[in-house]
């Protein structure tokens, strides 16, 4: 999981992958928006009170993030906003290279990282987290390649497509460890999700290794061009990113409350339902400020 590194989406020019508008998506009655708090807006420190936060996002990974009539959208897209009107802060989207996301928020070009993060001990030495949701890794195939998975030594003898950064291309470098040497594991890693998909869709590589969520939205918006293979694995949670300093970390607990207060009403379950993700919601108790995996 990238993000556990945001189909991230598989180009126009693929074919007939249409992207299920988010909109058809019955989301229920209560807000996406979210309502102003005072309370958790005190929280917020005061040199991010009266400016635009630039947030990271790699817009490639629906429903998590993704352009749609060149406007970024998406789950955490929602939830960011929904934060920020809560917080009574302003946040500007950026699209950036899921691997750029951590040097531009540690050089102070962002504020936020907004993209599908699993939470990890390693990323956390780099930047404050607060956990969000939760999900696993999926493999996904083109629907004509004959391969099963029931674990990572099911990936000995395959190309694995995966996005540079991401905690899938650390996963199946682990596992290419453990194949034999006459069934060695092949990962081809690329700057985009979108590229890693069409090297599956193409045969360049056997499967694709994403987020579990991810890979299911990948192939319920392929036509019938990809298919899932086996069930996720390592369900771990996604993380907010802010930057590892006094007002990054002062961000951070405001964030964290606001996510409890937009639990406490509603609108954090709307959000993920309108994007189909609800099962990997949190309970409030579970939005926690850096409770990485190893």
């Amino acid at each position: 999981m990238q993000r556990s590194s945001s189909i991230r989406l598989v180009a126009a020019g693929v074919g007939a992958l249409a992207l299920v508008a988010a909109s058809t998506i019955v989301a229920g009655a209560a807000s996406l928006t979210g309502t102003y708090s005072a309370t958790d807006a005190k929280l917020v420190p005061s040199a991010y009170k009266n400016t635009t936060l630039q947030v990271a996002t790699d817009a490639t990974y629906a429903p998590d993030e993704y352009v749609k009539n060149s406007k970024i959208v998406g789950f955490d897209v929602d939830l960011i906003e929904a934060i920020a009107t809560t917080l009574g802060i302003k946040v500007q989207e950026n699209n950036v290279t899921f691997d750029d996301i951590l040097g531009g928020m540690k050089s102070g070009r962002y504020e936020i990282g907004n993209s599908s993060f699993t939470d990890t001990k390693a990323r956390e030495k780099q930047v404050n987290f607060v956990d969000y949701f939760q999900a696993g890794e999926g493999v996904y195939a083109a629907s004509s390649e004959k391969v099963s998975f029931k674990g990572f030594s099911s990936f000995c003898g395959l190309k694995v497509a995966v996005e540079t950064g991401t905690v899938e291309q650390s996963d199946a470098q682990t596992a290419a460890k453990a194949c034999p040497s006459a069934k060695k594991l092949s990962i081809i890693a690329f700057p985009t999700q979108t590229a890693a998909n069409l090297a599956v869709l193409s045969g360049q590589a056997n499967v694709g290794f994403v987020d579990s969520q991810i890979a299911g939205y990948i192939v319920s918006t392929s036509a019938g061009k990809f298919k899932l293979v086996g069930s996720a694995v390592n369900v771990a949670p996604y993380g907010i990113a802010t930057q590892k300093n006094a007002n990054g970390k002062a961000l951070a607990l405001a964030m964290k409350a606001a996510i409890k207060t937009l639990i406490a009403n509603g609108t954090y379950g709307a959000i993920l339902a309108k994007y189909g993700v609800s099962a990997g919601a949190l309970t409030s108790s579970k939005i926690v400020l850096n409770g990485a995996t190893s």
